[in-house]
């Protein structure tokens, strides 16, 4: 259960880089890329507030990941069910992303590698706790 719980806080730290990573370096390169096209700036303004909000939502993602499983390391009794939930999250945004990009590898790492960790960190022969 210890290396389950491990894999959990890796899974969190992962979400709480990257969501650093999307709200600021992600964002940067999307601007430009909007300026350059010469988006309206209502646009570039409704999409920079849809942009942030979901840095903010993968922060806390990671937050709610690492207390469960720092938690699950100290050995106290937890229910994974929010780790689950994100998991599938991840696991099926990841998939349709995979397929809508036709198999850009980005994705892959992005979602399918942060959601396939959780879910294994979240399996338990317990059946949950």
């Amino acid at each position: 259960m210890r290396t389950r719980a491990v894999l959990g806080l890796i899974a969190g730290a992962i979400l709480i880089l990257s969501s650093a990573a999307h709200s600021f370096l992600g964002w940067n390169g999307l601007h430009d890329q909007l300026v350059a096209a010469q988006a309206p700036p209502d646009l570039v303004l409704g999409l920079k507030l849809g942009w942030q909000f979901g840095g903010v939502a993968i922060l806390a993602f990671g937050i709610i990941v690492v207390a469960l499983f720092a938690r699950r390391f100290r050995g106290g009794s937890v229910s994974v069910l929010p780790a689950v939930v994100i998991a599938a999250a991840y696991l099926a945004f990841g998939a349709w992303a995979l397929l809508a990009s036709n198999f850009n590898l980005f994705f892959f790492l992005v979602f399918i590698v942060p959601g396939a960790l959780l879910a294994v960190a979240s399996s338990t022969p317990g059946g949950g706790r």
